[in-house]
């Protein structure tokens, strides 16, 4: 049987992707610091190790064939992403062990391409997106030099799965036990969403056809392109009744950055809710066969039921 090491695997896309490995039929070893892991992740062995330990994380995932590296720090802790990285490198060379990772948009800057390909240049105008930058050189370096195999699948913002930190529990349904739906940004702007129970299979079948992959990959993860006025009518569907749109305060996060790291953070990241994007693959099809795609509806009524907001049917897929 496989082994796969889940690292962050208390975290929302960790969780998710956790459950899928299982669910495929692998062993799953679910690292997080503390060494607990949520009720839901049934069939996996929990093992503390943390990311910012390298000999910790070396010891955590010893013996595995492949380490999935779902570490995530908060927005105003960025500054360990690389040391994470660098130290999930030490371990994946230390186990000879397949690296799978996530990806973001955050690569591409302002202006953001209206249709991001697999070809699509990076150019970084953030602190965030130049640290994904360098920790993408990394692993292909990594891998050009013989160390470390990755495939990376890039993603738009999550949502689904009982996880939390996302900008659709904290802020699209934060409200809609109260009748609201909030819309980071222009209602009927395209703005590109993974759902991640989808992401979380495409990933699995990834590690199925390992045959028609490289030494490094970075794919695309076509998710829904939709825009806040689509998601709403989802949500209304799955609650049954109507929700008042309102739209996120960005001034008052504006006028507070000097004062509040967080709304700093979220103030320079901010022109992802303002120009249109969304992921495009020419070759994510071709290598996993159908992508994964849980149409809009059941998709927004499953996330809803997943982070407690009740709807008519209860189709969460955490259970």
């Amino acid at each position: 049987m496989t082994k796969i090491a889940i690292l962050g695997a208390n975290g929302r896309l960790g969780r998710v992707v956790s459950k899928a490995f299982i669910d495929a039929g692998y062993d799953v070893r679910a690292i997080t610091r503390s060494g607990k892991i949520p009720a839901e992740l049934t069939g996996a062995t929990a093992v503390a190790g943390d990311g910012l330990d390298r000999e910790a994380l070396i010891r955590a995932t010893e013996g595995v064939d492949i380490i999935f590296n779902g570490l995530n720090p908060t927005y105003t802790d960025w500054g360990k992403c690389l040391p994470m990285a660098e130290n999930v490198m030490a371990a994946c060379r230390a186990n000879h062990a397949l690296h799978l990772a996530p990806g973001s948009v955050y690569n591409y800057g302002s202006p953001m391409p209206a249709v991001i390909t697999e070809d699509t240049p990076f150019h970084p105008t953030t602190e965030k997106g130049r640290i994904r930058v360098a920790m993408e050189d990394l692993f292909r370096r990594e891998a050009e030099a013989g160390r470390v195999r990755t495939i990376l699948l890039r993603a738009g913002d999550f949502f689904g799965g009982t996880g939390t930190g996302s900008w659709f529990d904290l802020m699209v349904a934060a409200k809609m036990d109260k009748g609201v739906y909030t819309a980071p940004g222009p209602a009927d702007l395209v703005h590109e969403w993974a759902y991640l129970p989808d992401m979380a299979k495409a990933f699995v079948g990834l590690t199925e056809n390992l045959a028609k992959l490289g030494a490094y990959e970075a794919l695309n993860f076509p998710g829904h392109a939709v825009t806040d006025l689509e998601i709403k009518a989802a949500a209304e569907q799955a609650l049954g009744r109507a929700l008042k749109l309102t739209s996120m305060p960005w001034w008052v996060l504006r006028a507070g950055s000097p004062f509040v790291a967080m709304w700093r953070e979220l103030v320079s990241m901010s022109y992802l809710r303002f120009e249109p994007h969304q992921l495009t693959s020419a070759r994510l099809e071709g290598i996993i066969g159908t992508i994964p795609h849980t149409p809009l509806d059941k998709a927004v009524a499953a996330a809803l039921d997943d982070i407690g907001v009740a709807t008519i049917d209860g189709v969460s897929e955490a259970a």
